[in-house]
């Protein structure tokens, strides 16, 4: 007596094969694994197909989707277990791939228009030549500029206000020793213009 018949032989062999397709990936097996995976898809394809037609091209639409699921699963929790770890290393937190960009120290910085910005030209701030966009305001050379925001590559400057201009004189005038007089916005502080104390 037949326990199983052909329908449950072809999902019991895809599981088989999905199961030896993610221990190849644990395993190092040489490709064994990865030979006894493609036997049991073939085999529960061949089982699929024994009972109709239908049912056999559903199996391959199934193991279409199965195997690289599985594939997929496996590659996904491979880093996470003890062969991983020790074979990757250990993985790089977020932090330590992110990259610093050194013009963000730029927001805040005046700096003049070396040429006409319709939106893009070049600016100077601290003797550098930047590349800046204005922010949808042509500025015309000789024009003071703030610098505003520093995104991917891009540096957004806007017109200084004559504000911002004399105190950009004035740090500029002070001596480098002289911190306590220096805002504290110059050294990358945030967050307290809202503070009703200040």
């Amino acid at each position: 007596m037949n326990l199983l018949g052909s329908m449950e032989w072809a999902m019991v062999l895809l599981v088989v094969g999905c199961g030896f397709l993610i221990l190849e990936v644990f395993i190092p097996s040489g490709g064994l694994f990865g030979f006894f995976a493609f036997v049991a898809i073939i085999a529960s394809m061949v089982m699929a197909f024994r009972r109709d037609t239908t049912t056999g091209l559903s199996f391959i639409a199934v193991a279409m989707i199965a195997v690289p699921v599985a594939i997929g699963v496996a590659f996904k929790l491979w880093p996470k277990t003890p062969m991983g770890r020790a074979f990757l290393g250990e993985l790089p937190s977020e932090e330590e791939v992110k990259l610093e960009d050194p013009r963000r120290t730029l927001v805040g910085r005046v700096g003049i228009a070396q040429s006409l910005m319709l939106p893009s030209g070049s600016v100077l701030i601290d003797g550098h030549l930047i590349d800046a966009v204005s922010q949808g305001i042509a500025i015309d050379p000789g024009d003071s500029v703030v610098v505003v925001e520093v995104k991917a590559n891009r540096v957004m400057v806007r017109p200084a206000k004559p504000h911002e201009v004399e105190e950009a004189a004035a740090r500029q005038n002070r001596p480098p020793d002289d911190l306590l007089s220096r805002p504290i916005e110059e050294f990358g502080i945030e967050g307290f213009e809202d503070d009703p104390l200040a």
